[in-house]
């Protein structure tokens, strides 16, 4: 048990230090670096003297309440921390997302893209498989965003499940946070509010729901993501991003 929280407190030194950029011996990519990804969802990567920091954002955003343990999650507790480390880590030079979820708790996905849209490091994020829901903030919050020809993203209204109370004061509720959503998605994007919100409100799309479904050339197309692209143009964007930076 105390050899597993020595591990946890070892980190990756700094590839500059006395401008050896050799890093036989302190590569992040080992046995004692893995606890980060079962705990995080997270591992640390190295490319010459660069080092970035690798976040998954999979399953369901989990919030305020613990979902079933049979469902797959990231914890916001977990991940707020974890970016204002990396933010304010002088080791690690970028950030790259991997995103793959099917929405989940709005706060906790809204809080999580504020912090990432107001880090200064370099920033680029991917989504593969499916980024839906509240993962679209998630998406654009990065400074560079890519989609796999193969992912796809679905755009629809903020929604409830269990108990509602059918009052006005609850529909002006769900009103106001589908507008927060809107305004940050616009903000850090090139699709437009008026666009968006035509996607948002589609009834001609999804059976039994309002919305739409974007695969990866047209999340492109409408201003959502910024570009089409696999792993290695995300790592090249992010890596260029960082020469640029410093």
């Amino acid at each position: 048990m105390s050899d597993k929280k020595d591990r946890k407190n070892e980190f990756v030194k700094n590839p500059c230090e006395e401008n050896d950029y050799s890093i036989d011996g302190d590569n992040p990519i080992d046995e004692k670096h893995f606890d980060g990804i079962e705990d995080s969802g997270s591992i640390l990567a190295v490319r010459g003297d660069k080092v970035i920091h690798c976040l998954t954002v999979i399953g369901q955003i989990e919030g305020h309440y613990v979902l079933p343990q049979n469902n797959k999650t990231t914890k916001y507790e977990h991940v707020i921390p974890l970016l204002v480390s990396i933010d304010e880590d002088p080791r690690i030079s970028g950030l790259l997302i991997l995103i793959n979820t099917v929405g989940g708790d709005v706060e906790a996905g809204l809080a999580i893209a504020e912090l990432i849209s107001g880090m200064k490091k370099p920033t680029v994020s991917i989504v593969l498989g499916g980024g839906h829901s509240i993962g679209i903030p998630l998406a654009v919050s990065a400074k560079k965003s890519f989609i796999a020809k193969s992912a796809s993203m679905t755009v629809h209204p903020v929604r409830s499940t269990g108990l509602t109370i059918g009052v006005p004061q609850t529909f002006e509720y769900y009103r106001r946070m589908q507008e927060r959503i809107t305004n940050f998605i616009v903000e850090n994007s090139a699709v437009s509010k008026e666009d968006y919100t035509k996607l948002v409100m589609n009834t001609g799309e999804l059976v039994m729901d309002v919305g739409t479904i974007l695969d990866g050339q047209r999340a492109v197309d409408v201003g959502l993501i910024d570009s089409v692209g696999n792993l290695t143009e995300a790592l090249d964007c992010l890596y260029d991003m960082i020469e640029k930076n410093e």
